[in-house]
């Protein structure tokens, strides 16, 4: 199968590519659901829902806080610089479920953060936004408006943002070819993505060293982390 669509390379026009936490792992930021991940020690229903933030808000910014920190200091990997030289080949999006940062970091120009971003606050009443990183002098920090000022990432229970669930459904929907790295796909809306490629008739490519419940619908499985795989399967859109 790997030989039949590396065949259709040159056809290939749209690529969609879809990331979890298993493509940011060899930055150093650990995965949610792994052996090393963050929720091995934490329960998340304390620390990533709304519920929890209200009941303990100073708990749960103390928690991101500390995400944040690692976030800030990691730098992209192979992986994200692989896909940001698919570029030159293929038009790429990317339909991330990560709120680290690091496709951008990396030079990634069309991503679509799925789970919103840790780099980014929100108010929890009005309509206040930014993107400012800063350190608060208070926790949890307060909006202009007297509120508490919240991460503004999707927590558990919450919606995907819906301007970009939906480019994110038209992108898939349109794409010749979808990867899908470092993510189990358990998390609903966007374990449909795939769904939307096939109805395109794209090739879907999982990128994971662990066996997946999308792994059997796969054209192709690389049981190899994105940092390992991605500048080998980059190089065959070089040789075509």
């Amino acid at each position: 199968m790997f030989e039949e669509i590396t065949k259709q390379i040159k056809e290939i026009k749209e690529i969609v590519v879809v990331t979890g936490a298993g493509v940011s792992q060899e930055s150093g930021i650990p995965t949610f659901r792994g052996k090393d991940g963050f929720w091995k020690n934490y329960n998340p229903m304390k620390l990533a829902t709304i519920e929890a933030f209200y009941e303990n808000p100073k708990l749960v910014w103390e928690w991101y806080n500390e995400r944040r920190e690692n976030i800030f200091s990691a730098k992209p990997n192979q992986g994200h610089k692989a896909i940001v030289e698919l570029e030159k080949y293929a038009t790429v999006t990317i339909l991330t479920q990560n709120i680290d940062g690091l496709h951008q970091k990396a030079g990634s120009s069309n991503v679509f953060e799925l789970h919103g971003s840790i780099m980014k606050i929100k108010c929890t009443v009005c309509n206040f936004k930014s993107s400012q990183i800063e350190k608060f002098s208070q926790i949890p920090p307060l909006c202009k408006c007297g509120n508490m000022l919240r991460p503004d990432v999707v927590w558990f229970g919450e919606s995907l943002p819906q301007d970009v669930w939906k480019n994110a459904i038209a992108k898939a929907s349109q794409c010749d070819l979808m990867i899908i790295i470092g993510t189990s796909l358990v998390v609903s809306p966007a374990n449909t993505l795939p769904i939307y490629a096939k109805q395109n008739s794209a090739k879907l490519i999982e990128i994971n060293p662990e066996k997946t419940e999308m792994s059997s619908k796969m054209d192709l499985v690389l049981r190899k982390t994105g940092a390992e795989i991605l500048p080998k399967l980059i190089s065959i859109f070089k040789e075509n």
